[in-house]
């Protein structure tokens, strides 16, 4: 715990311009991120008697050891400079937005040469257009079905559409005209990019264009007396207009808007929003919302704004977006989303009328989120404080261990040696901070070992050296407050020496034996023996367990690429291309190396001079061709 006084800067230092703020914690970590018109006065706000902060708020300046500021030039750039942060450094104590669940997208692919229509569910790509999200990805697919008796575009994966245009036929789709078959060229690649894009008008909810021509295909074929196309014509209308009822009306047509609702309580929040287009709802999205930071509904509400429209295309942003209170800074949050849109976008609180109803269904639907999600979290927070608190007790440390790291050693007969390190955080995997070593062949396992945790702590303290700047986006510049190892008292003993060479004292170390799951404390002679139920030691079987899985996957990896290497790799002017063809030729290694300087230079691409560097090559030495 640090004393504020002792990092508080001097009151003239501090500008009255707007920026943006970051608290460090003692070895440079940002703890908090925020933003203010006048830096002075908010950071001044921190600094005061203890007493007279919320608890939280207490925490977190007791947590830090330092504050830092940045000056913008106005409310705008503080709004998109401290969202930038928040993502970047992922605070403890800010507010953390999450969604209940994966919401599944519809996705049409237009950075492909032929796009394709697929349920698509994690991160954003670039060049794709979304629509959504939805609650339930089998509606998505049976609304998918559907629309492609209307608008027959591409849905397969790419390997089903590379095999489709070797074996130049269509796959069951292109036969029962759900697929335009692009693969075998039965459309153009423009006509097919045409047909995407009518996709996204009608996903978009914009299909009058489109009821249009079909209403007026259908008649002249019928007025042609041409049935059949007057048939199809027919069926594709009503599929569109399948796709189009499957999402009832609830505002006026023409009305695109979001509308958020909002549950807000002391220590959680949800958050939940309609997105209506053409006065349809087209998908849902809901959030839970961790406040380590007290912050109130039109803060929130703020916050929410820049989750769900940051990164998002100009399109998926409407005209008009409903909230349940104004945010805090909204001119700020209006021209922000200008920004994003290229157009106003109104910020609203609807008070009657239809969309208050709608913003009403909405809440209820967020009050169903919270409670699923404290369900869920309250034997979990529960557990993981018990494990913490266990573990601490057990084997004597003086605070709960909040980072712990995790090492383990795969290795095939000492070959292609790969060390891991996993990180958990209050009891959680932070799988973006896991780490992988490559180690040297032949090295035993507690060599191995000592030469993982060197590596990783010489690293460290070289890092924890440099400036705050710098630390940001250095690898290794946080220690844990325990290290465990997956072994006996051998593995501890050379993990606690390692440390010690390196001066590092401060971290506890101890290792998890395999056979009876014992803990063992370097220089003990008996290990701790951890009660079988005990969720302390189901916590560290969980980090052993995950550093052997990612360990053994990057062994994996190695062990299969030395398997496939051979003699021929190591022969100048033999590249994958050569040693295929010589493969392809001869039919395997062996008769490679049983083969004349002649028969080599008959193989194509492959020279006299090159042929005989190769007969050299897998003849000499020992006279073994490694496979």
């Amino acid at each position: 715990m640090t004393n504020p006084a002792d990092y508080r800067p001097a009151p003239g230092s501090i500008p009255t311009d707007p920026g943006v703020y970051r608290f460090r914690d003692p070895h440079g970590r940002v703890v908090y991120v925020g933003k203010a018109n006048n830096l002075r006065a908010r950071l001044s706000s921190y600094f005061q008697s203890l007493a007279g902060l919320h608890p939280r708020t207490q925490q977190m300046v007791t947590t830090a050891a330092s504050v830092e500021w940045t000056v913008v030039r106005n409310e705008v750039e503080a709004l998109i400079l401290e969202h930038t942060w928040i993502k970047q450094y992922d605070p403890r104590f800010n507010v953390r937005f999450k969604d209940d669940k994966s919401y599944p997208y519809l996705a049409v692919t237009l950075n492909e040469k032929y796009p394709r229509m697929q349920v698509m569910r994690g991160d954003r790509k670039q060049g794709v257009r979304y629509f959504g999200p939805y609650a339930r990805a089998w509606a998505i697919r049976d609304t998918v079905d559907t629309l492609l008796t209307a608008l027959p575009v591409r849905t397969c994966a790419p390997g089903v559409f590379r095999k489709a245009e070797r074996q130049g036929r269509p796959c069951l789709l292109g036969y029962i005209d759900k697929c335009s078959a692009p693969c075998v060229g039965r459309i153009s690649e423009e006509d097919h990019r045409a047909l995407a894009e009518r996709v996204c008008a009608v996903l978009g909810g914009d299909a009058k264009g489109m009821i249009r021509d079909l209403t007026k295909a259908m008649t002249d074929a019928s007025e042609r007396e041409d049935f059949e196309a007057a048939a199809r014509a027919r069926d594709r209308l009503r599929a569109l207009r399948d796709v189009m009822d499957r999402n009832s009306i609830v505002l006026a047509p023409g009305t695109d808007a979001d509308i958020f609702s909002l549950l807000d309580d002391e220590m959680e929040a949800a958050a939940h929003v309609f997105h209506v287009r053409d006065g349809r709802i087209t998908g849902e999205r809901g959030w839970v919302v961790d406040k380590p930071e007290p912050v109130g509904t039109a803060g929130l509400v703020a916050q929410l704004i820049q989750e769900a429209y940051a990164g998002a295309d100009r399109e998926e942003v409407p005209p008009e977006i409903l909230v349940p209170q104004t945010p805090d800074g909204a001119d700020a949050v209006r021209a922000w989303l200008r920004g994003v849109r290229g157009a106003a976008v109104a910020i609203k609180v609807p008070a009657r009328g239809k969309k208050a109803e709608l913003a009403q269904t909405g809440h209820q639907n967020a009050r169903q989120v919270l409670e699923q999600h404290r369900l869920r979290r309250a034997s979990d927070l529960t557990t993981r404080a018990a494990a913490l608190q266990e573990l601490q007790e057990s084997i004597g440390m003086d605070q709960a261990p909040l980072r712990i790291e995790c090492y383990d050693i795969s290795h095939t007969g000492g070959t292609n040696q790969v060390g891991s390190m996993v990180v958990f955080e209050d009891g959680l995997p932070r799988k973006a901070e896991y780490r992988q070593f490559s180690i040297a062949d032949g090295t035993d396992d507690t060599a191995a070992m000592r030469e993982v945790l060197t590596r990783r702590f010489r690293r460290y303290l070289e890092e924890s050296a440099l400036p705050p700047e710098e630390r940001d986006s250095a690898r290794f510049a946080y220690p844990p407050q325990l290290v465990l190892v997956d072994g006996g008292l051998p593995q501890v003993n050379v993990a606690r020496e390692a440390l010690d060479a390196l001066g590092i004292q401060d971290i506890t170390v101890v290792g998890l034996a395999k056979r009876l799951e014992e803990v063992w404390v370097p220089g003990e002679e008996f290990p701790v023996i951890m009660p079988r139920g005990s969720e302390a030691l189901f916590l560290l079987q969980r980090l052993r367990d995950e550093a052997h899985r990612f360990a053994i996957t990057r062994h994996r990896g190695r062990r299969g690429k030395a398997m496939k290497a051979s003699a021929l790799d190591d022969v100048a002017g033999v590249g994958p291309t050569r040693a295929a063809a010589l493969i392809r030729h001869f039919g395997s290694l062996a008769k490679v190396r049983e083969a004349s300087v002649d028969q080599i230079a008959l193989v194509p691409g492959i020279g006299a001079r090159t042929a005989e560097t190769i007969h050299a090559a897998v003849r000499g030495g020992n006279g073994m061709l490694e496979t």
